[in-house]
């Protein structure tokens, strides 16, 4: 299994563009699966540096209803003749988030791309086939991202905080192995892999995706024991992470400190083999 990194905040190399957001492309060997699209088209441009085309993916799943994951539908749809684009059925409702001076900005999706044939919108568990794999309903128990509190969505007319039930996460199953991908972890990664033991009996071999440690309003990182609390669960787990995106540099490297080998970041233009 080969995954690429498309778009992510920063990046590995001066040939590659970075921006606010995440999109990853995964081949399977049976599958090319495009796994968000970033804030913009940037990930087809990267996509094309890398030898990827877009054109030829089967498959893809837009994590949640935010503009830094789901900005780049429209350039997909438009490269893209064939793929089915999974979403959970609350993906496109509308989400905000605090900006300067009290005002709620939209970070939702494009509502103008619907309706769409190509959409399949889900809930809770969805078995694709043999190999792939979506869940949501995580239930926020503990260790939610402080961020969350900048998060919004709309009832009528009225502003209420997010509940992330638009969030749903993506597991892969190949050779024997178990891949569990996250966008941001809004639910919070330990919630996340808690569901995931739920509903697979087991943990993921492997976990790629934003632990939303990194308050990008506020500039706020989480705090740092709260980190070293995600860290020593993660590492108990025994199974390696890459993080990326909303995680943060500087709680990364908390993490990193905690972890040691079993977590590393990937960057825009990264490559990892499976």
């Amino acid at each position: 299994m080969i995954v690429k990194v498309l778009s992510e905040n920063t990046t590995s190399s001066e040939k590659f563009e970075s921006e606010h957001g995440l999109s990853l492309y995964i081949e399977t060997g049976t599958h090319k699966v495009l796994f968000d699209t970033g804030s913009s088209d940037l990930f087809a441009k990267n996509a094309e540096k890398m030898g990827v085309d877009i054109a030829s993916v089967d498959l893809a799943v837009i994590s949640h209803g935010h503009y830094d994951h789901g900005g780049g539908l429209k350039t997909f749809l438009g490269i893209n003749n064939r793929a089915k684009i999974y979403l959970n059925q609350m993906a496109f409702e509308p989400h905000y988030a605090n900006r300067p001076g009290g005002v709620k900005a939209y970070i939702g999706l494009d509502e103008s791309l619907l309706p769409n044939e190509r959409f399949v919108f889900c809930s809770g568990r969805v078995v694709i086939d043999n190999e792939l794999e979506l869940f949501s309903g995580v239930k926020l128990k503990r260790l939610v991202p402080m961020g969350n509190a900048d998060l919004f969505m709309k009832n009528r007319d009225a502003f209420v905080h997010d509940d992330f039930a638009h969030e749903q996460n993506l597991i892969i199953s190949k050779d024997g192995k178990t891949l569990l991908i996250a966008g941001c972890a809004h639910s919070g990664v330990i919630n996340i892999i808690d569901q995931f033991k739920i509903e697979k009996g087991c943990l993921p071999d492997y976990v790629i995706g934003g632990f939303h440690l990194y308050n990008r309003g506020t500039k706020q990182c989480e705090a740092p024991n709260v980190v070293d609390e995600i860290g020593n669960f993660l590492l108990k787990t025994c199974s390696k992470y890459y993080t990326c995106h909303c995680t943060g540099i500087e709680s990364y490297n908390r993490l990193k400190t905690v972890m040691g080998e079993s977590i590393n970041y990937i960057s825009t233009g990264d490559q990892i083999s499976i």
